[in-house]
């Protein structure tokens, strides 16, 4: 509970952590995203614990224990201060990398800029500039209006995917104010928060990536927006769609993350550099 609202998390606990990774779910799904029912070997929770990781797989404010409270998370802030009053109920004091996917890279910028404690971050599934064919689909979306051709949108190619983790145990609805934050989002408060950022910064994109540009002129831009961070690394990864930590190519792409906290825990005097891996 914090400050009156009800929040869950899922959470994986290391025996001697080396730092607590937060992980932060899109849209319309939960905490499962990051722990995929019936797939173990996909799961950020297993992997990390077994790297010396705590993880604490959030609810995001508006999911989960605090979906019946909306009134209590519309305006940023008021997300922040839930998700940091959860995070130190179960992690108290630990230094924390955070790890944000699709809408969940909102509030995983906010925690970035705004808490002394986070050593960096890693954020999939945004971008600058939605495709084309995206942009079109997603105009009318809300979370009362889930358009024609969604699904594809973030699914395909299913081959990406096992077969039996399309909409297994994943989708939640949506919450309000999240419609506000996909209008402002890539044009202003994305670049807004990039340019605060003073942690280290990653961003991977997978080949497949649906609904943003993820080119590598697309990647060389968002790694240009980080103007404080000491670094930022950025990449595709090879046979991966949208949803990343549930693909084929989960495994490797948890282990490009936490390699990436790796060098945020152990950085001893960073420097500015913007990498492209192409796989």
């Amino acid at each position: 509970m914090v400050d009156g609202v009800p929040m869950s998390a899922l959470v994986a606990e290391a025996p001697d952590p080396r730092a607590v990774v937060v992980a932060l779910h899109g849209g319309a799904t939960t905490s499962a995203y990051f722990d995929c029912p019936g797939h173990p070997e996909l799961s950020l929770l297993r992997i990390a614990v077994d790297q010396g990781y705590t993880v604490v797989a959030l609810d995001r404010p508006g999911y989960g224990a605090s979906a019946a409270y909306p009134d209590a998370m519309a305006r940023p802030e008021q997300r922040v201060a839930l998700a940091v009053g959860a995070i130190q109920r179960i992690a108290d004091t630990a230094d924390l990398f955070v790890v944000g996917h699709s809408l969940g890279c909102e509030l995983a910028l906010h925690l970035a800029v705004q808490r002394p404690e986070v050593l960096g971050v890693s954020l999939a599934g945004t971008g600058r500039r939605y495709h084309p064919s995206a942009q079109q689909l997603l105009k009318d979306a809300s979370p009362a209006n889930r358009p024609r051709g969604l699904r594809e949108l973030l699914w395909e190619p299913a081959r990406l995917y096992p077969p039996d983790v399309i909409g297994a145990g994943l989708s939640a609805g949506g919450t309000a104010y999240e419609g506000d934050v996909v209008k402002i989002w890539s044009r202003q408060e994305f670049p807004a928060l990039a340019g605060q950022t003073k942690v280290p910064v990653q961003f991977l994109a997978g080949e497949y990536e649906n609904v943003w540009e993820s080119d590598p002129e697309a990647l060389a831009a968002i790694g240009a927006m980080f103007t404080a961070s000491p670094r930022v690394q950025t990449g595709e990864l090879a046979d991966s769609g949208h949803n990343l930590s549930v693909g084929l190519t989960a495994e490797i792409y948890h282990r490009k993350v936490l390699s990436f906290a790796d060098e945020c825990v152990a950085s001893g005097t960073p420097k500015t550099e913007v990498e492209v891996e192409a796989h």
